[in-house]
C-alpha cells in the first residue's frame, strides 16, 4: 500500500531543536506548538563511528531537516533551542541561516545538574 501523501500546511514560524552529544546529532523541527514538522540525524545520512560527532554531520543535518521543513510548510522563521555539549553547535546555527530560514532568537537548554548524578569515571588512554 501507497504511503498517503502529505498535504501541504502553511506555517511561517516554528522551532529548531539541536541535540548535540558526544557521539550523535538530532535536529528536530517542530511548529510553535511542538508539533514535529521534520527530523534528521547524522545516523540516519549515513555518517557512521565518530563521524557522527562531527560539525560536518550537524550541519548536513541541519540543511536535510531544514529543506523537508520549507518544502512540507513554507518555514521561514525559527528559533533555535541548542542541547548538549557536542562539537557541532555552532555550525548547526550557522547552516540555518545559510539556507535562508530567518533566526529570531538562539536559546542554549543544555541540562545542568545541581549537583545530580556522580559523573563517568576520568579515561585513562
Amino acid at each position: 500500500m501507497a504511503k498517503a501523501k502529505r498535504e501541504k500546511k502553511s506555517i511561517y514560524e516554528g522551532k529548531v531543536f539541536v541535540q548535540v552529544t558526544f557521539n550523535n546529532t538530532i535536529i528536530t523541527i517542530t511548529d510553535m506548538k511542538g508539533a514535529t514538522i521534520s527530523w534528521c540525524s547524522a545516523g540516519q545520512l549515513g555518517f557512521r563511528g565518530a563521524k557522527k560527532s562531527t560539525p560536518f554531520a550537524a550541519q548536513s543535518c541541519v540543511e536535510n531537516a531544514a529543506t523537508k521543513a520549507k518544502d512540507i510548510a513554507g518555514l521561514q522563521e525559527v528559533h533555535v533551542f541548542v542541547k548538549g555539549p557536542g562539537v557541532g553547535r555552532e555550525s548547526a546555527v550557522r547552516s540555518l541561516g545559510a539556507l535562508g530560514l530567518k533566526v529570531k532568537s538562539i536559546s542554549d537548554v543544555t541540562p545542568i545538574p545541581h549537583n545530580g548524578c556522580r559523573p563517568q569515571k576520568a579515561r585513562r588512554i
